[in-house]
């Protein structure tokens, strides 16, 4: 479904991308994994059309979608959940998941059906989205990008400032959303949370791919770490 190729972004010319390359196929969960600073975030902003990039190309089906603008973009079904939630804490819990309805594909079954993923939702319509607790406004922008209907949901550290219990609850969600064939990119840091969902990891350091998987092959390799931290294979150094 995507694929991103020899992929290159700079940030007032320091790289943040130095030729990444990686897949996403169609029903798969796929995560982006690596310390602070990898360039994780970048590589969303760049998929989703927030970004240009310097060189490479992303496709979608097989069509170039990396000059094309985000709303464009999300109307070939690619939706983003950014990092730090970013809901609209003026309007109520109604107006901001009314705001993933303007591509007008969300009908009252679909409605329904996403609030079937996050039923507290269904109590709180009225109530300003400033009052949730950050577990709750994380549900909430997820379900806003679900609305939308999409075919490919990215999502930058889904987990970022929340507590374990509530981080549990997200990637159930996930799981659920995996099970029903929803294409997912996940962005983490925490390796643990992502190798239980994850079908392929791929572990970015300075802007690279420093290693990638199958996640049952790399879930208990000494390998996986020491490409998470960078740290040499004993005797590489002599």
């Amino acid at each position: 479904m995507l694929e991103v190729s020899n992929l290159w972004f700079s940030y007032r010319r320091v790289p943040a991308l130095r030729g990444i390359s990686f897949d996403v196929r169609e029903s798969e969960v796929v995560a982006l994994v690596g310390p602070n600073g990898a360039g994780k975030s970048t590589t969303m902003k760049v998929v989703s059309g927030l970004l240009p990039a310097d060189r490479g190309t992303v496709h979608l089906d097989g069509g170039d979608i990396d000059r094309l603008s985000p709303e464009q973009i999300a109307r070939l079904g690619v939706s983003l959940v950014p990092e730090g939630r970013h809901v609209f804490t003026r309007l109520s819990v109604r107006e901001n998941l009314e705001l993933g309805t303007v591509m007008g594909r969300a009908d009252s079954r679909h409605w329904n059906g996403v609030l079937d993923h996050f039923p507290f939702l269904r109590g709180r319509f009225d109530t300003p989205a400033a009052k949730l607790s950050g577990g709750e406004q994380q549900q909430l922008v997820i379900a806003r990008a679900l609305l939308t209907r999409p075919r490919l949901l990215l999502l930058d550290e889904p987990s970022l400032g929340l507590g374990p219990k509530i981080v549990d609850l997200i990637y159930d969600i996930l799981a659920e959303l995996r099970a029903g064939g929803l294409t997912l990119l996940i962005v983490e840091q925490s390796l643990d949370r992502v190798l239980d969902v994850a079908d392929r990891i791929y572990v970015m350091r300075s802007g690279e791919i420093a290693l990638s998987g199958a996640s049952a092959d790399l879930k208990d390799s000494a390998g996986l770490h020491r490409a998470y931290f960078g740290i040499e294979a004993a005797g590489s150094a002599a």
